[in-house]
């Protein structure tokens, strides 16, 4: 029955990624092996976004580990956990709480002893920005807890590249590159763990600064991506953009590149969603998007708000249109009005 809980919550939630973006396209998948212990690395830019398009789309089912903050009350402890959700302690959680991270790596070995898989960010922190930061040791550690623990474990390392087109906007679109599978157990080195982990992190940051954008010159980032954005570049490339940037870096850009902002005034087609959507469209520019913290955080919370507040709209207007009309004319101007939403989204909407 837990399976099946987990399984219908899946479903529901790809629904909704899938309709909340104008374009998701996945590369990859057959490096993912079915039969060893994984470990998921991608670079972090959205939030909470970037755990759901790899865990609704990875063809398994990983454990995540999350900051430790979340996991309060009973309820929620036992929502998280029931997910595959683990916490992991920071030094801003406190310098007493650090010593809960060594069960918490215990645990990760055991996962990773039972050849399944687990999902961490190792650049530790979200950005916006197109670039892949430097990685923390966090996921060292966790990989020679299990190598300590677990000698012959052959953990395989999948690095995952995301590709937003514009993450903060709605509809936006998206890339996902998983990478060739990389033996841990060859870098390791149980006699020079400093040097194994620099190994590790390098292989690891290779990879990724090849399935994403990667602007690595900080003075010239604003300028480059700007250029990028005016000249509609497909940031969902990250081959060809790449190619762009290492291009543009041997170039004086100067402060010439600002973004072109296109008149909104004239999108008609988001007019037509918004009035047709009036009532969630309201709730959300008025009382829940002046709360996000971050704009890092703002595909989360759009998302989120339009998964739980859009059947409840149509759920409602199919109620009032019943009790003025028919069932079957509420339930076809209910049915035409979804239509119409994914159509706006998949085609219209810029």
């Amino acid at each position: 029955m837990s399976g099946f809980i987990y399984s219908i919550v899946k479903v529901i939630v790809k629904t909704g990624l899938y309709g909340y973006h104008k374009k998701i396209t996945i590369s990859g998948l057959e490096n993912i092996p079915v039969d060893k212990p994984v470990m998921f690395l991608p670079n972090h830019q959205s939030a909470l976004m970037d755990v759901l398009l790899i865990a609704t789309d990875c063809n398994r089912k990983p454990y995540f580990l999350t900051r430790s903050d979340v996991f309060k009350g009973k309820f929620l402890k036992r929502v998280f956990n029931y997910f595959q959700m683990l916490p992991i302690y920071r030094m801003r959680d406190g310098r007493g709480t650090l010593f809960n991270n060594d069960a918490i790596f215990n645990s990760c070995a055991e996962i990773l002893n039972r050849r399944e898989a687990l999902l961490l960010f190792p650049e530790a922190n979200h950005s916006l920005q197109r670039r892949v930061r430097p990685l923390s040791k966090g996921f060292t550690r966790i990989l020679f807890r299990a190598f300590e623990l677990y000698p012959d474990l052959d953990v395989q390392l999948i690095p995952v590249g995301f590709n937003y087109k514009n993450a903060t906007h709605f509809p936006d679109e998206v890339s996902i590159y998983y990478g060739k599978p990389i033996s841990a157990k060859r870098l390791f080195n149980a006699a020079d763990l400093n040097s194994s982990s620099l190994t590790i992190k390098n292989k690891i940051t290779s990879n990724l600064r090849q399935l994403t954008t990667h602007i690595p010159n900080e003075e010239q980032y604003d300028a480059i991506n700007n250029r990028l954005i005016n000249e509609k570049a497909d940031f969902l490339n990250p081959i060809a953009i790449n190619k762009k940037v290492k291009a543009y870096s041997k170039q004086h850009l100067g402060d010439s590149n600002e973004v072109v902002i296109p008149n909104q005034n004239t999108d008609f087609y988001k007019s037509v969603f918004s009035i047709l959507n009036f009532p969630v469209v309201i709730v959300w520019r008025l009382w829940l998007k002046p709360k996000v913290p971050e704009d890092e955080f703002m595909g989360t919370f759009r998302f989120a708000f339009g998964l739980l507040s859009y059947p409840i709209y149509l759920l409602l207007l199919f109620i009032l249109l019943s009790i003025f009309s028919t069932l079957s004319i509420a339930l076809l101007i209910t049915v035409v009005l979804t239509m119409i939403n994914i159509l706006l989204v998949k085609y219209a909407l810029r």
